[in-house]
This record gives structure tokens, C-alpha cells and sequence, in this order.
């Protein structure tokens, strides 16, 4: 017998007839994505980007051993950390951010995760602070680098393979770093924070490592692509553009609220203007740590009351009202699809950082009933946490291209990434030497990575929503560490309320 079609009721009908017009406009309405599965891979993804000797309980077993030897042209043991993004260079000043986003993801959402992923999550923060503490542990030094950028960017080659020089950039007092020390006392102080419950014994270590390099910072002020001994290593790519003064301020704010020690209350206040405070600058990242240290600062004004540290709460508010469209004060550029766009490449780096701090302030504002006044609109907690769920939202999917820039999330991800040790045969399916220049084919081929990078995030779309799965456009297509620290917070808050 023919099965007879049910009947439609007539309250059905306007429903079905917007569905039909969404979809013939190419615009089908997206399913509600799994957060908590997203929030799982963006951690794993840190085990693929380690270097170091690996633990037995690695879990993209396509890694290996790998760096072995670093340090030992200095005479100092520096195995450890891991490689920022798609090439096999230790870069110490964005490694000490991305340890800094992974433990504030923790100090701020933590609690909302289940216990396996929080185990999960403190291992990477852990993995990132075992190399930090390295970095500092002679006197007067600070290890910022290892490898020569310039020729492993020449090479083509596994992590496990490499044979390129590891030249080692160190700062010392004549010749400073105040940016990477101080960024190294940020994420030292914040990883106390997250360790105080699990391990307090190595969270009062970090506590102590971290006054000890914020004290290097002050006492030798000083921009580390100023040095000539290190330029030529960290520049172009992690030069600091934007001065060493917002990594003091970020440092002694971490030591702040790590410690509760006035004296680094009284340095926030005495030295604010000097240091740049008042700039106001609306950015966030590895090198511009001006709108998250006005998010940070603010928490202490609103929940503590200590009305000298008004400022830089109007300063965050000024932030957030340039994210709000229907702000007269938004300048912040969108796609077309409703992204967060900065020219440059790699800009999911500007999405995660601004959606963490999206919610950030929302918790803020929400724990003491305050809203943000954007001249013609008041905006409160609920709006910014919109804000930030459209960001992650496209991020996993719901874009024009409809495809996640999460790899091994959902069912269209990047397939291509640029990435040396997801492109090239890992190891045990190709043990034999793959030399530096005997990678290039592997680089050129159109097919996709055979080894993949479960959880890595890419650079994204352009600022038209467009996005070819190149592996050549590594503005595009490559995944880095600092893309993905602070989304370990924003999807550990949507894995806990994903309405």
C-alpha cells in the first residue's frame, strides 16, 4: 500500500514556507553545534603542537619525540614548549601568551568544564609553564627563541626530522626584553591561579618564578626586536610593534590578582599613565595587550570597588562598545557573513581573543548588575554573550562557505592546513629521514594532510567569507596556538550554556 502523505495543518504553513524560501536563498537555517565536542578537540589540538619528549598518554599518536637537543648550543636545558604554529621555531613571547589565554580560560571558566577536559586543559597549561620556568631559571636571563626561523622556514620538514640550526635567543640585562619577561610573569602568575586546587604546591611555585621574571621586566626596561642579539630572530615575525609598557601593566595586573599583593596594586596606579595605560588602544593579542588588561583591571574596580582603577574600566567599556554594531561608536570591520575582521592574516587570532573578552566582561558585569553605556544604547551581559556566540558560531560552521575552520569538527573543515608535521607522512608509516628540501613535494600536492590535526583553528576566511583550503596561503590556512587558547574558554562557557 502507498504511504498517503500527512496532512499539513494551516499553522504549519507560514513555517514551512519560510523554510522553503531560506532554502532556496541558500540560507538553511544550521543545526545547534556540539560545544562540549568542540571545547575537546580545541585542547587536544595543543598535544599535536608539542615539542619535547611526549608522555605516554599522548593522544595524536602521529606526533613524536622531537627537539631533543634544544638548548645545548647555550649549555641549558630548553626541551619542552611548543611549536606556536606551523613551523618547528619555538617562539617564546606568543608561547608565554598562549599559556597566559589557556590559564585565564581556566581561572574564568574552568569550573563549567567537565573533569576529564579540565585535567585535559591543565595539562597544556602545564606543558607550556614547565617550559617557561626553564626560560628563566638562570639568573639574569631570559631564553626568548629557539631556532632559526629563516632556515626552518626554508624547510619543508617534520618536527621529529629536523636538522636545521636551533640557534638560541637569549635577553639579558644589557640587552632586555621587557615585553617577554613580562608576558612570562602574566602567564606564570594566571597558571597559579589554575593550579591552586589541583596542585597548590606548584601553583606557589609558579607564583614565585612569576615575581621573579616580573622583576627582570621592570628592573631592564626594554623591547627585545630592539636587541640586536635576538632582531634578526624574532623579526618579522613576532617583532613587537607596539612597545614592552602594556607587558609591564599585563604582568604586575596577573601578580595583582594572582597574589592580592598591594604592591602590585600601587604599580598599576602609580605607573598607569607612564605606561601607557590611557592609550586605549582596541586591540588584544600576543603583542597588544591593551584591551584585556582594561577587561582584567576593570574586575577589581566593579567587584572591589577600588575607584582609582576606574579608568580602566571606562576604557573596557569603550571597547565593547566598538564590537556592538548598533553602537554610534562601533568601528570594529565584519564580513559580509558577520565575522570580526582585521587585515593581516591569520585574523581567528582577533576573533577568539574578542570573544573571550566578550564574555569575560559579560560574568563581570553580570556578578555586580552593571551595564555598558554606549551613548545612544545600554548594552548589558546578555548582548555581549550574543556577540560572542555569532563569533564561535561561524567559527564551527554557520558562515557562507558552511564549513567549520575547526579541523575535525563537524563535516567540512580545512583539509589542507599549513602545517609541516599534519602534511608530511608521520613516522610510522614513514620511517625512513625526510631531509629539509625532500618535503616540498608533500607541500606542493593538492591532496589533503594525511595526518589531521584534530582541533586546530585557522587563520579563516578573508574579509569577503571566502576561503580556498590552500596550503600555500598560510595567512589562511595556518593553525596557531594563540587562536586557540582563549576558545578553550569561550567553549568551555557554550559547553555550559549553549543557549
Amino acid at each position: 500500500m502507498a504511504a498517503v502523505p500527512p496532512r499539513v495543518s494551516r499553522p504549519l504553513l507560514p513555517l514551512l514556507l519560510l523554510l522553503l524560501l531560506l532554502a532556496a536563498a541558500g540560507l538553511s537555517t544550521c543545526a545547534p553545534h556540539d560545544y562540549l565536542d568542540a571545547l575537546s578537540k580545541s585542547i587536544l589540538f595543543f598535544e599535536g603542537q608539542r615539542s619535547g619528549v611526549l608522555p605516554p598518554d599522548q593522544r595524536l599518536t602521529w606526533r613524536g619525540h622531537s627537539g631533543l637537543s634544544d638548548g645545548y648550543e647555550a649549555g641549558v636545558d630548553l626541551v619542552g614548549g611548543y611549536y606556536d604554529a606551523g613551523d618547528n621555531v619555538k617562539f617564546g613571547f606568543p608561547m608565554a601568551f598562549t599559556t597566559t589565554m589557556l590559564a585565564w580560560s581556566l581561572v574564568e571558566f574552568g569550573a563549567m568544564m567537565p573533569p576529564a577536559e579540565l585535567r585535559n586543559a591543565l595539562a597544556a597549561v602545564r606543558w607550556g609553564t614547565a617550559y617557561l620556568l626553564k626560560t628563566i631559571a638562570h639568573p639574569n636571563k631570559v631564553f626568548v627563541q629557539v631556532g632559526d626561523p629563516l632556515k626552518d622556514h626554508n624547510c619543508w620538514e617534520r618536527p621529529e626530522d629536523m636538522d636545521t640550526t636551533r640557534t638560541v635567543y637569549v635577553v639579558t640585562p644589557e640587552n632586555p626584553g621587557s615585553e617577554v619577561a613580562g608576558e612570562t610573569a602574566a602567564a606564570l602568575a594566571a597558571a597559579s591561579m589554575a593550579f591552586r586546587q589541583a596542585d597548590p604546591a606548584y601553583a606557589e611555585l609558579l607564583l614565585d618564578n612569576a615575581a621573579r621574571a616580573f622583576e627582570f621586566a621592570d628592573t631592564y626596561k626594554g623591547a627585545y626586536s630592539d636587541n640586536p642579539g635576538v632582531k634578526a630572530g624574532v623579526c618579522p615575525f613576532y617583532c613587537n610593534f607596539d612597545g614592552y609598557q602594556d607587558e609591564l601593566l599585563w604582568g604586575a595586573a596577573w601578580l595583582r590578582r594572582a597574589s592580592s599583593n598591594d604592591s602590585f596594586l600601587s604599580y598599576i596606579q602609580n605607573n598607569g599613565k607612564t605606561l601607557g595605560a590611557e592609550d586605549n588602544i582596541n586591540e588584544f593579542g600576543w603583542d597588544n595587550k591593551h584591551a584585556g588588561l582594561n577587561v582584567l583591571v576593570s574586575k577589581e574596580f566593579l567587584e572591589g570597588q577600588v575607584m582609582s582603577l576606574e579608568s580602566y574600566k571606562e576604557s573596557a567599556d569603550s571597547f565593547m562598545c566598538t564590537l556592538i554594531p548598533e553602537s554610534s561608536s562601533s568601528h570594529i570591520q565584519y564580513t559580509p557573513g558577520g565575522l570580526i575582521y582585521k587585515p593581516g592574516g591569520s585574523n581567528m587570532q582577533h576573533v577568539t581573543t574578542i570573544a573571550f573578552l566578550l564574555l569575560t566582561y559579560a560574568d563581570y558585569l553580570a556578578r555586580t548588575s552593571q551595564t555598558v553605556n554606549c551613548g545612544n544604547v545600554a548594552v548589558g551581559p546578555a548582548s555581549l554573550r550574543r556577540q560572542a556566540k555569532q563569533q564561535v558560531d561561524y567559527l564551527l560552521g554557520d558562515n557562507p562557505m558552511r564549513i567549520s575552520y575547526m579541523v575535525g569538527y563537524g563535516d567540512r573543515y580545512p583539509q589542507r592546513i599549513h602545517h609541516r608535521g599534519s602534511s608530511l607522512p608521520s613516522k610510522r608509516d614513514h620511517p625512513e629521514f625526510i631531509a629539509c628540501k625532500e618535503g616540498s613535494p608533500y607541500f606542493n600536492t593538492g591532496r589533503p594532510n594525511p595526518n589531521v590535526l584534530v582541533g586546530a583553528v585557522v587563520g579563516g576566511p578573508g574579509e569577503d567569507d571566502a576561503y580556498g583550503d590552500d596550503r600555500a596561503d598560510f595567512r589562511k590556512s595556518e593553525p596557531t596556538t594563540y587562536i586557540n587558547a582563549p576558545l578553550v574558554g569561550v567553549l568551555a562557557y557554550f559547553a555550559a550554556n549553549p543557549s
